[in-house]
């Protein structure tokens, strides 16, 4: 059967799509390892005070056309004359100005070599980590860094276990590393329980390290953050952990050894 181009559509804009287990080239998945399952929608943010008649407006109301339960997180001009920026699920869309028609997909500079699109999404991701209190965070940190990233972390994943068994060089290199909890395997699963006896441990470093090295973690409940932080995940459009944003929000990509991140946040300071 030839699919509804309109169900694509509605697919594409909603973000529903399955989560890839690890980095495309996670270790254990090429082992065989379990694929994570559909993520169930976040929650999303309140409407946005846009006024209906504006430029603005007409791209909001032309995504809820297509679906209305979609919650747009940002909207302002494009990079190109005559269309809107929308930024939803961790995505960017582009909207006439008369709201009729959509664009999806990156917007590349060729001139200046950068991808447009990357910019709106970077604020977007910034602004939704500034609201992330640090005492939510497992952070391992040299005394006055240089650097500091969030990384979106799985206690099962096999590259964001090579990521933590390299914390003290990533610290050596400058770079403070503030986990944040995303069980890929989503809930109810037994990574996520694993995620959140970490999260209320009475150490939570220790905690984490003997969970990421495959040693059983006490099980424990209080009230802790991992629902929100797996939510927050599903906001900001994560396809596969680990997922590493720079303090301005932009997106790195996967695992990336110590000395290399140090470079790549260096360039990014610099630019």
């Amino acid at each position: 059967m030839k699919p509804d181009p309109k169900t694509l559509l509605l697919a594409l804009v909603a973000a529903s799509f399955s989560l890839t287990a690890c980095a495309q080239q996670d270790p254990q998945a090429a082992a065989g390892g379990t694929q994570a399952t559909a993520a169930p929608d976040a929650p999303t943010s309140p409407a946005l005070d846009v006024d209906p008649a504006s430029a603005d407006g007409r791209a909001v109301e032309a995504i809820r056309k297509i679906n209305p339960r979609i919650e747009v997180d940002a909207v302002g001009p494009a990079p190109i004359d005559g269309f809107r920026e929308v930024i939803v699920s961790g995505q960017v869309l582009y909207v006439s100005d008369d709201g009729r028609y959509l664009l999806q997909g990156s917007l590349f500079d060729v001139e200046q070599r950068r991808d447009l699109s990357e910019s709106g999404l970077a604020k977007v991701r910034k602004a939704l980590l500034d609201e992330v209190p640090e005492a939510d965070r497992i952070v391992f940190a040299p005394a006055s860094p240089t650097h500091t990233v969030s990384v979106f972390t799985d206690v099962e994943c096999g590259y964001c276990r090579k990521l933590h068994s390299e914390i003290e060089e990533y610290n050596r290199q400058g770079i403070a590393v503030e986990y944040l909890a995303f069980p890929r395997m989503g809930p109810d699963s037994p990574d996520f329980a694993t995620m959140q006896a970490v999260w209320c441990a009475s150490d939570r470093r220790q905690a984490l390290t003997d969970a990421k090295e495959g040693k059983t973690v006490p099980a424990r409940t209080c009230d802790n953050p991992v629902a929100t932080q797996y939510a927050l995940g599903q906001r900001i459009g994560l396809a596969g952990t680990p997922l590493i944003i720079a303090e301005d929000g932009t997106q790195l990509p996967g695992y990336m050894p110590p000395a290399a991140l140090r470079t790549a946040l260096d360039e990014l300071q610099n630019r």
